[in-house]
Formats: C-alpha cells, sequence, structure tokens
C-alpha cells in the first residue's frame, strides 16, 4: 500500500511538472529544461524567475513598477532571447479599449499585430500580442503577456527576437522561463 502511494505521488508530481502553459501549447513548443538556473528576485520582492546563471540580468524599479531585464549575452543579437518581466501596480482590463491601445501601440513603433489572444497563464486571466517588424537592420518579433494577478496589478513579460533564425524556438524558450515566475506578495 505504501509502495503504491509513492509511485501515485511521483506520477502526479512528474505530471504536474511538465505542464505546459495554454500559449506554449499553441506554438506547438517541446517542453524545455533550462540547466544551471538560478532564483532572481525583483527589487521590491514581489516576484521571482528563474534564469539561466550565464545570462546577464539587470534590476529596475520606480514607485509603480519592478522589473528584471535578461539576455543571453553569450550569443549573437539574431540568436538570443531578451526577456523583461515586470510587476506593475495598476489595474488591467482586456477590453475593447485595451486591445485597440496596443495595436495603435505597435503601429506607432512600426509593428505589425500578427496574433493575439485572451488566455489562461500562471492561472490567471491572460493576453497576449504577437508583432513583426523591423529594429535597425533586423527583422524582429517581440511577444508582449499581459497576466492580470487581481485587480491592482499584473505583470507584463516581454519577450524579443532578433533575425529571422528560429524564432519560433527561441519564442518557446521564452515561455518556458515565464512559466517559472513565482508571485511573492
Amino acid at each position: 500500500m505504501k509502495n503504491i502511494l509513492v509511485i501515485f505521488t511521483a506520477i502526479f508530481l512528474f505530471y504536474s511538472c511538465s505542464q505546459q502553459s495554454e500559449i506554449s501549447k499553441r506554438f506547438n513548443c517541446k517542453p524545455i529544461n533550462y540547466k544551471n538556473l538560478e532564483v532572481v528576485k525583483d527589487v521590491k520582492n514581489l516576484f521571482s524567475i528563474e534564469i539561466p546563471k550565464t545570462w546577464k540580468t539587470n534590476l529596475y524599479y520606480d514607485t509603480l513598477q519592478s522589473s528584471i531585464y535578461t539576455a543571453d549575452t553569450t550569443k549573437q543579437l539574431t540568436e538570443s532571447l531578451l526577456l523583461d518581466v515586470t510587476y506593475v501596480q495598476k489595474n488591467i482590463n482586456f477590453d475593447t479599449s485595451f486591445k485597440l491601445k496596443q495595436e495603435q501601440e505597435n503601429l506607432s513603433k512600426n509593428l505589425i499585430q500578427v496574433k493575439s489572444e485572451e488566455t489562461s497563464f500562471l492561472e490567471k486571466p491572460s493576453y497576449y500580442t504577437i508583432s513583426k517588424g523591423k529594429k535597425g537592420a533586423f527583422d524582429y518579433q517581440v511577444c508582449l503577456l499581459f497576466i492580470k494577478l487581481n485587480k491592482q496589478n499584473f505583470i507584463l513579460a516581454k519577450a524579443e527576437v532578433y533575425g529571422d533564425s528560429v524564432v519560433n524556438t527561441r519564442l518557446c524558450n521564452a515561455f518556458a522561463l515565464i512559466e517559472k515566475i513565482k508571485i511573492i506578495q
């Protein structure tokens, strides 16, 4: 009986640890196991995220937000991923006005929104957009993922990829890291 309970618990833990987000499933991402991760907490101690130890990371905060900005600087820009996760102390609603504002901001940056969808991420109501454009001489794609935590706070996770090499794989890598966000408060 005891062995059956241990086996059942092990299977449950394996299954729950290998769960992918809806976004990862929509992008047909394969499970990614990063190695040599470290937990990085934001300055205000509101959230943490696990990121590779070899990545360069900067922290930023002001009265309304706290950010962790990280990138794999061991690779060329067109092979890398830039990730910016920001905890914002402000209300957010995924209504028509919000979605229109996102499209207008994209157009002001010469980006074309190619995909957007309401979903669930970290078991919270979420909305993401994928936009394409050029930044300097490079093709550029950006994914904005808004995660509503409660009535007063949300997280904005921004993944940027430059060039046209393995873009989907790099976005999948971003989703795998974003899935490691832990809310502290």
